[in-house]
């Protein structure tokens, strides 16, 4: 029979196994993909087909089952033979009767075993797969001195049980969905049913169902641009990122969305807004005044981050705009190279340097990173090329855009500097205003599923501006953001003044 005919058959679990062998033969290339294989025997005068995927079942249950089956007589398994081993000899948790045969290639493909039984119009699924998978490690991104040292890995079923050891909710979500017509990556869809808003999982699911590709080997950030489509991408993230569980399931609570990908180690929260990139869990791991500290410290880094540069540089070519006291900022010498020129291969070197050390290995990155710096550095202000300011502000900014937690924020704040210093050099102080203005307007017009990126601070919310600006302690977060309408507003219900015994109240 030839694999055209076989491919126009209907994909049920026909009675006759030799049929379906030949479809799943050609459809699954068994023969061409050596991972692909087929075990036939004879179980109690019963003709058997087994496929799987090689290196992805759990041998020593395998072979358990396989112990089991061999020692059935014909009586064992006759009449109604499926049902038989559905129901009493196969000693497995996992077990799946399934009528179609598409449906037997993606479980093959995914990772269990597929077991067809000659005369049955029904085939069963048996999950027996293991994937390749490292155990729980602190994420690099996200450390902190005190707390948790396990994180999200690669095995979508992993993550799901680091959140549900925090949060043993019966009311917990975990939906899963397929995306990629060739992929059929595994998509988790996690909330708190009763606390998420239904129109913000509605959307989400409608977005992912609408989506039409054939795969996302990028994953998770495949998945951001997919579900907050745009034609030419965004400048800011509009989803934030995490590997830590206990950060995920602290915006669970607050009655947002989460997103597993499944070969990801990184978890999608949605919606969020710009202050949600600029807050880190060692916040929380401290007391609320070293919080309050930490976040401030955060936050004047991020603006030294986005406006020193431009800033020195408007100073240094418009001095008259400083009083008499400062007037000592400014290049003594300016260098051979104009000042405007002198940040932007200093930005560049810099961002050489980092990418050279992403790509370098470990023992050698931070030894490359410190020999590129000092010879770059140094080197250029010697023979004049550069100005000693110019190197030590920018260094400064770079320190900076480091200190924030998001790793997209921080390339997103890189390049509006660059815009900044670049309508600087070229309008001076309204160039400066201007393009501070654009970027603000930009921000403001931006949404996160609906959801304003600004606010609380447009629209303005003082409670919750409170909260972005403070630490406030675990004590007074009493209520969800109004802004992601959560069904359930109270977090903690606030306790009632006692009262006063009858004698108090009579004196």
């Amino acid at each position: 029979m030839g694999a055209a005919t076989v491919e126009k058959q209907a994909p049920k679990v026909s009675p006759n196994l030799e049929r379906n062998i030949a479809y799943l033969n050609s459809v699954l290339g068994y023969g061409k993909s050596f991972d692909i294989v087929l075990r036939r025997f004879n179980v109690g005068g019963k003709e058997i087909a087994m496929y799987f995927v090689n290196g992805f079942v759990k041998d020593e249950v395998m072979a358990l089952i396989l112990r089991n089956l061999d020692e059935l007589k014909r009586v064992d398994v006759t009449p109604n033979s499926l049902n038989k081993l559905f129901n009493e000899h196969i000693n497995h948790i996992q077990v799946e009767p399934v009528d179609d045969l598409e449906k037997v290639i993606d479980q093959v493909l995914s990772g269990p075993l597929a077991l067809l039984i000659d005369g049955e119009e029904r085939a069963l699924i048996i999950d027996l797969r293991q994937y390749p998978s490292r155990s729980p490690q602190e994420p690099d991104l996200e450390k902190v001195v005190r707390g948790p040292r396990d994180g999200f890995v690669e095995t979508l079923l992993m993550n799901c049980l680091l959140i549900r050891r925090r949060l043993r909710d019966p009311r917990l979500r975990n939906e899963v969905m397929q995306v990629g017509t060739r992929s059929k990556t595994d998509i988790v869809i996690s909330y708190i049913e009763d606390v998420a808003n239904p129109k913000l999982i509605e959307k989400i699911k409608d977005n992912l169902q609408k989506v039409k590709i054939d795969g996302i080997p990028m994953a998770e950030k495949a998945m951001e641009e997919l579900i907050e489509p745009g034609r030419f991408g965004h400048l800011f993230p509009k989803v934030r990122f995490t590997e830590r569980p206990d950060v995920a399931v602290a915006h669970l609570l607050e009655g947002r969305v989460l997103i597993m990908v499944d070969t990801s180690p990184s978890i999608i929260i949605t919606p969020c807004t710009l202050w949600d990139h600029l807050q880190a869990a060692e916040e929380y791991r401290q007391g609320p005044p070293v919080g309050v500290y930490i976040r401030w410290v955060r936050y004047l880094g991020v603006l030294a981050a986005l406006f020193l540069l431009p800033v020195w540089f408007l100073f240094a070519i418009q001095p008259e705009l400083l009083p008499p006291s400062l007037r000592f900022i400014g290049p003594n010498e300016p260098g051979r190279i104009p000042l405007i020129g002198q940040f932007v291969l200093a930005e560049l070197a810099i961002d050489m340097i980092r990418l050279a050390t992403v790509h370098t290995p470990s023992p050698l990155a931070t030894s490359t990173g410190i020999i590129a710096a000092l010879l770059v550095g140094d080197v250029a202000i010697t023979v004049g090329l550069f100005n000693a300011e110019v190197v030590m502000y920018t260094a400064i900014a770079a320190v900076a855009s480091f200190m924030i937690p998001s790793y997209e924020l921080s390339w997103a704040v890189r390049l509006v500097r660059l815009f900044l210093l670049l309508a600087t050099a070229a309008f001076r102080l309204p160039g400066l205003i201007i393009a501070t203005l654009l970027t603000l307007v930009y921000l403001t017009f931006t949404k996160s599923m609906g959801v304003p990126y600004m606010w609380p601070l447009i629209p303005f919310n003082a409670k919750e501006m409170l909260n972005v600006l403070v630490r406030t302690p675990v004590a007074l977060r009493n209520t969800r953001p109004a802004i992601f309408h959560p069904q359930d507003v109270v977090r903690q219900a606030v306790p009632e003044p006692a009262r006063k015994p009858e004698k108090e109240k009579k004196k």
